[in-house]
């Protein structure tokens, strides 16, 4: 099964329940192809929290946000470190940053990129950074630091993007991607499902997740946090059916990629993980930048019993 036009990839997600099970039969076998039966999992350290400037609607760091939070400019460096001991003792396939804000200054980037150096020389795990808009300098210190990967989503489509963020624009994070991969960084970009979009929306945004062609693919699930503008979104049709269509949609669209299930699985997808796996090659542990999830060992434990083996990928 192949899916090019924007007609296909709407009649995907048109698919009835019915016909669910024969789309993860194909998809399976795509994901076993690529990926086989391994489940890479990340671990989340939220680095930088709260204080942004931009009003992203979903977002309980957003400057419009009233949600109960904690905020720190950067976390210690104990805690980095003891994240990343974690990652490296489960054997995880790669720790993940996250900090808060669309730009920083250089004095910033320099701590950050000191702490990344001392992170790589004492754990050697693979590293990625969720951290918005860089100068191509500040980006070269960050690689130079150890960073193997970036993370910045599109989050939705060119389309709907004015109505969950006006103080920077869709243009201003493909070209931030497109200069990443310029200097030599993986990436990873993905989106958000239950922003109020439309599946044209959806079809829209994987379409130009596809011309970028990242080494990873999250799929978030809106996890709607009170305080936030998205606080009483309506999350019905966010079923688990609905969920694996996309997932299914998100791997015929990038057969090599990886496809991460992130914020929103233990939610939507509880009970459903073996279906999830076969679309689904990669999943975080220990939760997301401001909500909680499952836990390393249980983490593991939902993989193992759902037929799979999780991905131990090799340091660099």
């Amino acid at each position: 099964m192949t899916v090019e036009t924007t007609e296909e990839a709407l009649a995907i997600l048109d698919l009835t329940n019915e016909e669910l099970p024969e789309l993860l039969n194909v998809v399976y076998s795509i994901r076993k192809k690529y990926k086989g039966k391994l489940v890479g999992v990340q671990l989340l350290t939220n680095a930088r929290s709260g204080n942004c400037s931009e009003n992203c609607a979903y977002c309980a760091q957003s400057n419009k946000s009233e949600a109960d939070i904690k905020k720190y400019k950067l976390v210690s460096s104990e805690k980095l470190l003891n994240d990343g001991n974690i990652a490296f003792e489960k054997k995880l396939a790669r720790h993940c940053i996250g900090l808060s804000g669309i730009r920083f200054s250089n004095t910033e980037i320099d701590e950050f990129a000191n702490e990344i150096k001392n992170l790589k020389n004492k754990t050697h795990t693979a590293i990625c950074c969720s951290i918005d808009l860089l100068t191509p300098e500040q980006a070269k210190k960050l690689k130079d630091a150890g960073v193997d990967r970036i993370n910045h989503n599109l989050n939705t489509s060119e389309s709907f993007y004015q109505n969950i963020c006006t103080t920077h624009s869709y243009k201003d994070r493909v070209d931030n991607i497109k200069m990443l991969q310029g200097i030599g960084f993986e990436i990873c970009c993905g989106g958000i499902i239950g922003l109020g979009e439309s599946k044209n929306d959806i079809v829209e945004m994987l379409l130009s997740i596809r011309e970028i062609n990242p080494q990873a693919v999250p799929i978030n699930f809106l996890v709607p946090i009170k305080g936030t503008q998205l606080e009483s979104a309506d999350i019905t049709h966010l079923t688990a059916e609905y969920c694996l269509k996309i997932l299914c949609l998100t791997r015929l669209l990038l057969p090599k990629s990886d496809i991460r299930c992130a914020a929103g699985r233990e939610i939507y997808l509880k009970g459903k993980e073996k279906e999830m796996f076969c679309a689904v090659d990669s999943i975080f542990a220990s939760g997301y930048l401001t909500t909680d999830g499952s836990g390393v060992d249980e983490t593991i434990k939902v993989i193992k019993d759902s037929g799979f083996d999780y991905y131990i990928e090799s340091a660099t």
